[in-house]
């Protein structure tokens, strides 16, 4: 029963994954630990294992299409796996409950900014006939890449939800290339998560093959449906649905653990 609740719940990530491109990751944990009964701990490095692997699986189309900003992507990644090593040595010192808080905290932000508007772009590391301007771009590339890492070892996410927004509205990238280039720092980070909480792996290897499987293919699936789908639509009512878990990890853990 449990392995069949993995697989249903493990597609139904991936189809998120594979609709919003960054943003569906957030539900990973929640699901691992309240649905799957999974102790935090290998909560975390379970959910950094999918997001890798099904972010690495969407970046090859990205990569062949030419549709990643490399020189953003090395900045974001080199920063980012400092900061994800940073934040799991961070989460292996916080409280349970103290980490359970700040992800519902962290998915209240994602929410609101699936909901926010994305019609006013940045220009700090817009790409022109003579390249990006690297003395506008690297001050703010550099800690949003580190913060998003920070995020990716504390709380096991893969950070498209934070690092997509911040490409397209306050760095400037075009949209197509924002995603391309996400999911190759998506990959960079969740490595070095994985890395460094390895060893909260292996307490139930069938139910975390069957939940990253079924996960993979769901993004799979959902990738190739993706332009048939009012995405706009679909971010909005996400948007609630990680208010409703947020909320329930909030209870959860102040009222009733």
């Amino acid at each position: 029963m449990t392995l069949t609740l993995a697989l249903v719940l493990g597609v139904a990530v991936g189809i998120l994954l594979g609709l919003l491109g960054g943003g569906g990751s957030i539900v990973a944990v929640p699901v691992l630990v309240y649905a799957l009964d999974l102790p935090l701990a290998e909560a975390i490095p379970t959910s950094l294992l999918v997001i890798g692997v099904a972010s690495a699986t969407g970046a090859i189309p990205k990569v062949r299409a030419k549709l990643v900003e490399w020189r953003l992507a090395a900045i974001f990644a080199a920063t980012g796996i400092v900061g994800t090593l940073v934040g799991s040595a961070l989460g292996r010192h916080l409280p349970e409950a103290a980490v359970m808080i700040g992800f519902a905290i962290v998915m209240i932000i994602a929410g609101a900014r699936m909901l926010g508007s994305t019609d006013d772009v940045g220009t700090a590391c817009k790409t022109g006939n003579s390249g990006i301007d690297w003395r506008r771009c690297a001050p703010r590339s550099i800690p949003t890449g580190f913060g998003v890492g920070v995020l990716t070892g504390l709380f096991g996410v893969g950070g498209g939800f934070l690092i997509i927004p911040a490409l397209v509205l306050l760095l400037g990238i075009e949209m197509s290339v924002a995603v391309g280039t996400s999911l190759v720092v998506i990959v960079a980070n969740s490595a070095a998560g994985l890395i460094a909480q390895a060893d909260g792996l292996g307490g139930n290897w069938p139910l975390t093959a069957a939940f990253a499987g079924a996960a993979i293919a769901g993004s799979l699936v959902a990738g190739r449906l993706s332009t048939r789908i009012d995405t706009d639509k679909l971010r909005t009512w996400f948007a609630y649905l990680v208010f409703a878990v947020a909320g329930y990890v909030l209870v959860d853990t102040l009222f009733l653990s």
